[in-house]
């Protein structure tokens, strides 16, 4: 047996002795009668093989781990083989031990690492074991060398728990979506990982959050995250390694404190693979089509005895989605000839160009002619919404939303007016802007200074504007003015060294809804206003094809997500705490956030 073999025994050898004496003055396997309740974990107490176990059998190999009381198994997923097998470890409960078992024969000459953390609990009050990792070769000597790093939101920063990150021997991009990894390890609550007791070689290195458990990348439903170079580790392992240390989660000076050598930011990966995916008539003048890919390549469409002037289309920003209305008046056909010509994927993976068609039914059967009887008002009107929300009108205006395109446009019979606190009204000049995602949706801004105490009010009158189905609009009014509540506050961030173009992006605690945006290409002053107090976080996204929002990555074509980072107080946190009636103001050198 080589030394490397026998370091980790001997070890381990003295950490058990160390257990069992401690365990000799306390029972934890049952509190005395009208004693305290047992809050100690198990312990483990013996392991079969010892650890750091060489030439161990590869078939029907079996790993026991004796404690000091009876289990139960929480958490079965998180008994984790590295290098895995297509199947997951099984185990069964023996007395007070646990026994692990394989489905299949184990590789020959490799080093193995069972991780048990998170799995079992005592079987009494459920005192979770925080962790152990088993090494073990088939072979005569134990790989030495460790890799480290933490994975992360792309979008949040935040750290992903549960991740599988994986190391491929086989550098091919083919490997990932065929084979199993040469090793693989899980992420802890801080996104932290060390994969060890691996081959000094080369590697590549993938994350991915496994839905389906089976360590292999399904585009579809798994996110990615993966590291743009080959890597071949540095770090050897050592039973004082503070990174191959167990940790109590809440011990955040020594998780922080250990050396994370990689940061893998993990996204949805977008679909290189391009073809219809979805197609379907929502109206007697509606349809859409989507593509499993972004920006899709589409030549022309056309629908059969439809003129081609009398189609209106449009993309969503992703140019993954295309809605389709049908201008014309005569009656809707039954079904519709929808011809697609577009790139398409085929398959060697090229993109060649095809022409599909597709069959649209109309919704319900034929058409047959509503009887007057039966129609409703709303059912003979322009559809639309006019909204405003005051803490946005000065920058945003009022937003006015059909839900069908318009072919008669009365902008221009529209008023706006304006009332001061002695109720004297006014007219005011606006101005009238289409949103350029969106050809239903229009921005009317107020052209001039709001004032506070004043009331705005944007009135539609009856009958000028016409859609697609010949309907025109009901007349309504709708009335903003600027907040006056003393409790709100507002953020102001004066941005420097700003040489390319930026999303800024005000968010809440929880990081899950954007609540105001701004994009910048120079040094500017940005304003979030009328804010209540709470707490928030400002991300800024470095929109590096410029196309006005945050681009997701492509494994395939080698492309991370773009680069996102977060204004960050002194203690590193992101989140910030606003008081109530404060004007808070900040400078932020953003060459300088970017280049950490």
């Amino acid at each position: 047996m080589n030394r490397k073999s026998i370091i980790p025994a001997l070890a381990v050898l003295t950490v058990l002795t160390s257990v069992m004496f401690q365990n000799s003055c306390a029972n934890t396997t049952q509190a005395p009668s009208g004693g305290k309740k047992d809050t100690i974990p198990p312990v483990i107490v013996n392991i079969k093989p010892l650890p750091g176990a060489v030439n161990v059998p590869t078939h029907n190999a079996t790993i026991r781990f004796f404690f000091d009381e009876y289990l139960t198994v929480k958490n079965p997923k998180n008994i984790f083989l590295s290098p895995p097998m297509k199947k997951a470890p099984k185990y069964k409960l023996k007395g007070k031990s646990l026994v692990v078992y394989f489905d299949s024969d184990l590789d020959s000459n490799t080093t193995y690492t069972l991780d048990i953390t998170d799995a079992i609990a005592d079987n009494r009050e459920g005192n979770m074991y925080p962790g152990y990792t088993m090494v073990f070769s088939t072979g005569p000597a134990i790989d030495s060398m460790v890799v480290t790093g933490t994975v992360r939101d792309c979008n949040t920063l935040q750290p992903i728990n549960g991740a599988t990150v994986m190391l491929y021997k086989d550098l091919s991009d083919s490997a990932l979506f065929k084979s199993t990894p040469a090793a693989a390890a899980k992420t802890d609550k801080w996104g932290f990982f060390s994969i060890r007791n691996i081959a000094d070689t080369n590697y590549r290195l993938y994350a991915i959050v496994d839905e389906m458990g089976n360590n292999v990348y399904d585009a579809e439903s798994d996110k990615i995250a993966f590291i743009d170079t080959v890597i071949r580790p540095v770090m050897v392992a050592s039973d004082d390694l503070p990174e191959l240390l167990k940790y109590d989660m809440l011990d955040t000076v020594h998780c922080m404190a250990r050396k994370s050598e990689y940061e893998l930011y993990m996204f949805r990966d977008e679909l290189s693979k391009q073809a219809v995916k979805n197609r379907e008539r929502t109206g007697d003048r509606t349809a859409y089509v989507s593509f499993m890919a972004a920006d899709a390549q589409i030549d022309s469409l056309w629908i059969r005895n439809i003129p081609q002037d009398r189609l209106i289309m449009e993309f969503n920003p992703t140019r993954d989605s295309l809605l389709i209305w049908v201008n014309d008046r005569r009656r809707p056909q039954d079904t519709l000839h929808l011809f697609v010509d577009y790139l398409k994927t085929d398959t060697t993976g090229a993109l060649s160009p095809v022409t599909e068609h597709f069959r649209l039914p109309r919704p319900g059967g034929k058409y047959r002619r509503p009887s007057l009887s039966s129609l409703k008002h709303e059912d003979t009107i322009c559809k639309y919404k006019l909204i405003a929300e005051s803490s946005t009108i000065e920058r945003k205006g009022f937003r006015l939303t059909f839900d069908f395109p318009i072919i008669t446009e009365g902008f221009g019979k529209m008023t706006l007016t304006s009332t001061n606190p002695r109720q004297q009204k006014s007219d005011v000049k606006f101005t009238v802007e289409n949103d350029s995602t969106d050809l239903r949706s229009y921005k009317i801004k107020i052209a001039e200074k709001m004032m506070p105490g004043y009331e705005y009010a944007l009135k539609l009158p009856h009958r000028v504007f016409r859609d697609i189905n010949g309907f025109y609009n009901d007349s309504t009014e709708c009335k903003v003015s600027l907040p006056k509540d003393d409790k709100l506050s507002q953020i102001q961030f004066n941005m420097t060294n700003v040489s390319s173009r930026y999303i800024i992006d005000l968010l809440g605690e929880k990081m899950d809804k954007v609540l105001d945006t701004y994009t910048i290409n120079a040094d500017e002053s940005i304003v979030f206003p009328y804010l209540r107090a709470g707490k928030y976080c400002v991300r800024l996204t470095q929109d590096k094809n410029n196309n006005g929002r945050v681009d997701t990555g492509n494994l395939m074509e080698h492309r991370q997500p773009e680069k996102v980072k977060f204004y960050t107080l002194k203690d590193g946190s992101y989140v910030f705490n606003l008081p109530e009636g404060t004007e808070m103001e900040q400078n932020l050198d953003v060459a300088k956030l970017f280049e950490k």
